[in-house]
């Protein structure tokens, strides 16, 4: 009905559709039985089906590793891939869902059977490697079969690769969790903001999903700071820095361009957040433990007062632009990130400093005053979306 519903309001701005006909579309619409369509019951049962077949068969696999041979190894390996996908290849024209289903399990192991393979011949080790070779079999995957299923592999394990060689030629050097953070952080909210309004709704929810945890991991690698845990440490080099900012900020600004000036707001916001909260720290000497007679010392970096305003502020940004976009889960996510940031700041600047029960005092006066307040202000900006939305269909 959405996809409907976006085709009888453009008709309806051209003035090739009249108001009365395109509500009498929408309502045969909305009382047409469809008993081909896939049910809710049925999409669950496939993904629960496709998760317990992944770990059932990782199981299987792994409780009969030790007993076979190289060659038995290797056959096993590929006859799992194989199966799936050739069950998927014969299920399609009868029952495309659990077509998709195999495929994505085959696509899935094939994560496995190549971290196998590389333990079976003793391949030396480059772990980012096989994240690549995983991604172009989904990308294969996803030019082949032109499902959701692929698709959502595919966007995920190319970043999954960009990110990986960061880690690995970064690691032990003093920044590394800093462009890890920014890298994830850029890519999160390039995801979050790129797919909304997409007609492939499973891989739109995935790919938002997978893209707000990212965020939250992306900006708690951002606050290590430049931390350094030995003497020895340097700091990233160069070069691999180069390389870096290709992925932090080249690579998600031209991604974003296919959207028009419009598209490079988010990114280009989330790039400037990234760049100034490592710098919005501040040292911080802890002692530890009871006094001793030689008492020890330990200093941390702790956010600024900038830090929190700063990634307050972003989230609003969130809110502001899902009203823009008429996305009530981007709006949501706003919400939820703004009440997080306000806990975060009261936890690590306020509780420990007023004592414990005031601490928690006031903690139930936040939640209950501001919980009010910001779903006060969601329901408005809903309400706002919606209004907005029936201006455009009239």
């Amino acid at each position: 009905m959405a996809d409907i519903d976006a085709l009888l309001n453009r008709w309806q701005k051209a003035g090739v559709l009249a108001a009365d006909i395109a509500e009498r579309i929408r309502a045969y619409e909305q009382k047409e039985d469809k008993p081909g369509g896939l049910r809710w019951q049925g999409l669950i049962a496939l993904i629960m089906g496709a998760i317990l077949l992944s770990c059932g068969v990782a199981l299987f696999v792994s409780a009969h590793w030790d007993e076979l041979g190289p060659g038995a190894r290797f056959a096993l390996v590929i006859a799992m891939m194989a199966v799936f996908h050739l069950g998927g290849g014969l299920a399609r024209e009868s029952y495309k869902a659990l077509s998709t289903s195999l495929h994505a399990v085959g696509t899935l192991a094939a994560g496995a059977a190549i971290a196998l393979v590389g333990q079976i011949f003793n391949i030396q080790e480059h772990w980012p490697g096989a994240v690549l070779l995983w991604a172009l079999a989904a990308l294969a995957g996803w030019m082949l079969l032109r499902d959701e299923a692929q698709q959502t592999l595919a966007l995920l394990l190319v970043p999954a690769w960009f990110f990986s060689e960061l880690a690995f030629r970064m690691g032990g050097h003093i920044g590394a969790d800093v462009y890890l953070g920014r890298a994830l952080f850029v890519w999160a909210v390039l995801y979050l903001t790129f797919f909304l309004g997409s007609r492939q709704r499973i891989a739109q929810g995935i790919l938002f999903a997978s893209a707000a945890v990212t965020a939250v991991v992306g900006l708690v690698l951002t606050l290590d700071g430049w931390v350094s845990w030995s003497g020895t440490q340097t700091f990233v080099p160069f070069s691999t820095r180069v390389w870096a900012w290709i992925v932090i900020a080249a690579l998600p600004l031209a991604i974003a361009a296919f959207h028009g000036h419009k598209g490079l707001v988010p990114p280009t916001l989330a790039i400037g957040l990234a760049v100034a909260l490592p710098w919005c720290l501040r040292a911080q000497t802890h002692l530890e433990g009871h006094p001793t007679p030689v008492p020890r010392t330990y200093t941390v970096l702790e956010p600024t007062l900038a830090a929190y305003a700063l990634v307050a502020l972003f989230a609003v940004f969130l809110c502001a632009w899902g009203v823009r976009m008429a996305s009530k889960a981007l709006v949501n996510l706003g919400i939820v990130g703004f009440a997080i940031t306000v806990a975060w700041f009261y936890f690590s600047d306020i509780f420990d400093k007023v004592g414990r029960s005031l601490g928690l005092i006031g903690l139930g006066v936040l939640f209950l005053a501001g919980g009010w307040a910001l779903e006060k202000m969601r329901r408005r900006l809903m309400a706002r979306m919606d209004a907005a939305g029936s201006g455009e269909a009239q």
